[in-house]
């Protein structure tokens, strides 16, 4: 009887742990994400044209006209008659890779700049040699204040313009315009997520390919370019700070569409508590938005030692609760002797 009760806490108490594990387990890990494939650039140009630059940003006022001046570079060994096209463009995916509407005779549903581009004639760009084209934006004096955007392309072609319009080979410089006004500058973080190898966690095995995954949304009518800074901190020490979308041209976020940023963090140790702090400023008021989440970077041999020790706290507990019984009943026994 006695060996069957002993029998019978163990077990309990071996279940008990291997509940706990399982648990821990289920919760600590983090189903790998698939990676999206890099999406082609909207410059590839087969090695025979280039464009300058590659991203103009303009504001013009309802009931004037501006000029966006675009390079053309010619990288064969011969002249190449180029007819420009002018373009619409939506988003594409949320890693900011822009759908240019190929049709010529097609706009964009909303925010379309190609109604405001006046057509443009061939232009010749000799060998090894650039052309600039001007390209005229004309904004009705009743046009909306937001943000429009639209595409140049450029296409090799026949002398004459007619037939022959190679366009693999068009190359594009992306034009996004700002209309003053009553412009809704809405920018929401939708995700603010702690990354390893495509998964979302909050307790991680090692610092190892650690990024921050950020989300944003734009709700507003103009194009917003989110930018900040991130800290990892360790108590009250920071351990790591990066930049967040600091280059020249910032990144943008197209009104009606979201986008999303992987940012690396770094100097992580091998084990503890660590908080993530984001700071972000967006819009022509510097409007900020901050956010933090706290993660555990706990080794795998931790994990079992802890449970190694969990399971001979409980022998322990066992041992001592079997010995008390079988003493007390040792004094009873004793005790009715007498």
């Amino acid at each position: 009887m006695k060996t069957q009760k002993m029998r019978r806490v163990l077990l309990l108490g071996l279940s008990i742990v291997a509940l706990s594990t399982a648990s821990f387990s289920t919760h600590a890990a983090a189903a790998p994400a698939k990676t999206p494939p890099p999406a082609p650039s909207v410059n590839s140009n087969n090695n025979t044209l280039k464009i300058s630059p590659v991203r103009t940003d303009v504001t013009i006022q309802p009931g004037e006209s501006k000029k966006v001046q675009v390079i053309v570079t010619n990288l064969t060994d011969t002249a190449v008659f180029v007819k420009p096209i002018e373009n619409d463009f939506v988003a594409g995916d949320e890693k900011g890779t822009p759908s240019i509407i190929l049709d010529e005779n097609s706009y964009a549903p909303t925010h379309s700049l190609k109604r405001f581009m006046l057509p443009l004639k061939n232009v010749t760009v000799p060998a090894k040699g650039s052309q600039t084209v001007d390209v005229t934006i004309t904004v009705p004096q009743s046009a909306q204040a937001g943000g429009y955007f639209g595409a140049i392309r450029f296409a090799p072609t026949s002398p004459d313009g007619s037939k022959n319009v190679n366009i693999n080979a068009s190359v594009a410089s992306l034009i996004l315009m700002t209309v003053p006004g009553d412009l809704v500058e809405q920018l929401a973080l939708t995700n603010f997520d702690i990354q390893q190898n495509g998964g979302s966690a909050s307790n991680f095995r090692t610092p190892d390919n650690l990024e921050v995954l950020l989300r944003f949304r734009n709700a507003g009518n103009v194009q917003v370019a989110p930018f900040g800074q991130i800290n990892v901190l360790k108590g009250e020490k920071v351990v790591y700070k990066t930049a967040f979308n600091g280059s020249d041209p910032k990144d943008t976020v197209l009104p009606d569409s979201a986008r999303r940023w992987n940012v690396p963090l770094k100097n992580l140790g091998k084990f503890g508590k660590y908080t993530v702090v984001g700071n972000f400023t967006y819009g022509t008021s510097n409007k900020s938005i901050e956010i933090k989440k706290t993660i555990w970077i706990i080794p795998t041999m931790y994990i079992f030692g802890a449970i190694g020790g969990l399971i001979l706290l409980i022998l322990i507990i066992v041992f001592v609760i079997w010995f008390l019984k079988s003493y007390k009943k040792r004094i009873l026994r004793s005790s009715r002797r007498y």
